[in-house]
């Protein structure tokens, strides 16, 4: 896995409440809230300077993408490894298992597109690994 960063995912609660605050209040730019018409598909995607992503997500929608009960999973912070090509998802997912994560999904086909997976570390930090057609990494 090469070491790096592409997405902080920040689960909200309220997200309209959590774009105004960055959009709005701190003056952010964003394409605001997109997938709205898919369950569990509403976020919204700022991109920083660096190079690097902030999503804002439900953490009720990370909790049904990630398989898991939000009462059981905070979803305060999710990160996100995206990579160049499709195939590099299961290749890092792979990787990540024999170093002794805890696979939460396995990587699929996902609604938007891309394709992806999630892993706990053993600490409990939960990772996401993707492959966008639409981001290079």
């Amino acid at each position: 896995m090469n070491p790096s960063i592409s997405v902080i995912t920040l689960g909200v609660d309220d997200l309209k409440r959590a774009l105004a605050f960055y959009q709005d209040g701190l003056g952010w730019e964003t394409n605001g809230i997109v997938g709205e018409d898919i369950e569990n598909g509403a976020v919204a995607f700022f991109k920083l300077p660096s190079g690097l992503r902030l999503a804002l997500w439900p953490r009720k929608s990370i909790a049904a993408e990630m398989g898991v009960d939000v009462a059981k999973n905070a979803n305060e912070v999710l990160l996100s490894h995206n990579v160049s090509y499709r195939s590099e998802v299961d290749a890092v997912m792979n990787e990540a298992k024999l170093a002794g994560a805890t696979i939460l999904r396995e990587a699929k086909d996902l609604f938007w597109g891309g394709y992806g997976g999630f892993f706990k570390d053993p600490d409990g930090h939960t990772w996401e690994v993707t492959w966008n057609p639409a981001w290079s990494s």
